[in-house]
């Protein structure tokens, strides 16, 4: 044993990773693999593409959870993706059939969670299985506004949304009474109160963005790293945000890049 081993305190001994096989009844190479933080990040984007928002006890919720812990043990890093999450992806589906729609979370091709919802179609209507095209900037905006729903608007995030409204017009310039502008002024406003519980929060802001932008697009890679460069910058501790506005972008560039949810 090592001098350096032998120091070591007790109770200080390597965590063991929260793997899928742990949470999950999956098998195979999945079953060993630690849950990551963008593994979860892409969860939550996909179940709040399909279902709107982020099922409260689901897949998503619980790979957080894990993921989170994982990364206090410091077994997996902020912005690690597992490789078979990260080539294989993951999917969340509608099934509808007469009445009821069947909705299936999947990881790697393995289901990972299944539950049924009432569904309003007549009852003569074959079963189909629901497809959504690209995310787009919009979109991820919009599930930021339920992942991080409580945090309060900062600079980091004005202008990450700053980032992103570029991104979906093309434009340098901020649409006056766009969501970037409005975030700009969220900022500027929360930085002169002291109490959280008066601040504007995400949530309020982002709830309906792709109704607020003046053009929109399908997240790309690019767009996923320009937001997030732009939020690292305007942040002092060079991070980003759980379930933030640049984590939401990379989870839905990840998806689009292997049109897991594209038509």
């Amino acid at each position: 044993m090592s001098q350096e081993q032998s120091k070591r305190p007790e109770g200080d001994e390597q965590k063991e990773a929260i793997k899928y096989g742990d949470v999950f009844p999956v098998f195979g190479d999945l079953a060993s693999k630690p849950i990551a933080p963008q593994d979860a990040a892409m969860m939550q984007t996909a179940e709040t593409t399909v279902l709107g928002k982020t099922q409260k006890g689901g897949p998503a919720a619980v790979m957080q959870s894990a993921a989170t812990l994982n990364e206090s043990a410091g077994i997996v890093g902020h912005n690690e993706v597992s490789d078979i999450a990260g080539n294989q992806g993951v999917t969340v589906t509608e099934t509808h059939m007469p009445g009821t729609r069947i909705i299936t979370e999947s990881i790697a091709g393995q289901v990972v969670g299944e539950f049924s919802a009432p569904a309003p179609i007549p009852a003569s209507s074959p079963a189909s299985v629901f497809t959504r095209d690209a995310i787009t900037i919009g979109e991820a905006l919009e599930a930021t506004a339920i992942a991080a729903s409580n945090k309060p608007v900062d600079e980091s995030d004005a202008a990450a949304i700053q980032a992103a409204e570029m991104r979906a017009t093309g434009s340098s310039n901020i649409a006056v009474g766009g969501v970037a502008a409005a975030a700009q002024s969220a900022a500027s406003m929360n930085a002169r109160l002291t109490k959280d519980e008066v601040k504007t929060k995400l949530g309020e802001l982002l709830t309906n963005a792709s109704e607020k932008l003046p053009a929109d697009k399908a997240v790309t890679r690019e767009d996923a790293e320009g937001v997030i460069g732009a939020e690292l910058r305007n942040n002092p501790n060079m991070s980003t945000h759980p379930g933030g506005v640049a984590e939401s972008m990379a989870a839905a560039a990840n998806m689009n890049q292997q049109g897991l949810l594209n038509t």
